[in-house]
């Protein structure tokens, strides 16, 4: 049996056709993503309910999905879901994986949130109070003014994280960037130049963005080091 060894030609051959699934790739990972924003604020809401075995009950729902991995819960919705008795329907292979993707980053989204808005001051809560404000007015411009920027260092990293683990949606059919570099491999008996390619394409959009979340972390901390030292100075 004859190595395989490098080839330029192959690997410049099958750039420009793995760049094509590039779309697929990043339209999953923004798609996930956005549905995870918003599954986390119907989470925290869900969890806010004075209610409390409704609130257990949901705890637990958001435990069970956080404790499963990712790609059992793509084969569940694509092979599983459809067999459910009344309830079930068929997705697509790209809808199946932002809905698997989407809801699984959304219960560490929620956890995010919550951390954020528990981080504004009890005093400010209070004051909203006593000025009568509506609770629509004291959350829009009061809590989450104060609760957003705090997390955005947080949200960034799960974003790249989500991103990382779009690949996954290669297993049930998603034509990524994955899944056109296993095919090229396949018609072609070379598998190094191509999946090469797939690493070299996560790291220059994952890296540039890492670097880009480290440094608004480290200008948010900035912030609150700034706004701290005025608190002390003021009493």
């Amino acid at each position: 049996m004859s190595a395989t060894y490098w080839s330029w030609e192959t690997f410049f051959n099958a750039f420009p056709i793995i760049l094509e699934g590039l779309k697929i790739t990043l339209g999953l990972t923004v798609a996930s993503y956005l549905l995870a924003m918003v599954a986390g604020f119907v989470w925290l809401i869900l969890e806010s309910t004075p209610v409390k075995p409704f609130n257990f009950i949901v705890y637990w729902i958001k435990e069970f999905i956080r404790s499963t991995p990712p790609i059992v819960q793509i084969f569940f919705l694509y092979f599983a879901w459809p067999m459910v008795p009344y309830v079930g329907t068929s997705f697509t292979p790209f809808v199946a994986a932002m809905l698997a993707l989407g809801i699984h980053f959304s219960t560490y989204i929620s956890e995010v949130y919550r951390s954020g808005i528990e981080s504004v001051d009890k005093g400010q809560w209070e004051a909203s109070t006593a000025l009568n404000f509506s609770t629509r007015d004291k959350w829009t411009k009061i809590v989450l003014p104060q609760a957003l920027p705090p997390t955005i260092p947080m949200l960034g990293n799960y974003l790249i994280i989500l991103f990382k683990e779009v690949p996954l949606a290669a297993t049930i059919g998603v034509v990524g960037i994955l899944s056109i570099a296993r095919s090229y491999g396949a018609q072609t008996w070379s598998y190094i130049e191509p999946l090469t390619i797939v690493a070299l394409l996560f790291l220059l959009l994952s890296y540039p963005s890492a670097l880009l979340i480290r440094r608004l972390e480290n200008k948010m901390n900035r912030r609150f080091e700034t706004k701290k030292k005025k608190v002390k100075v003021a009493e």
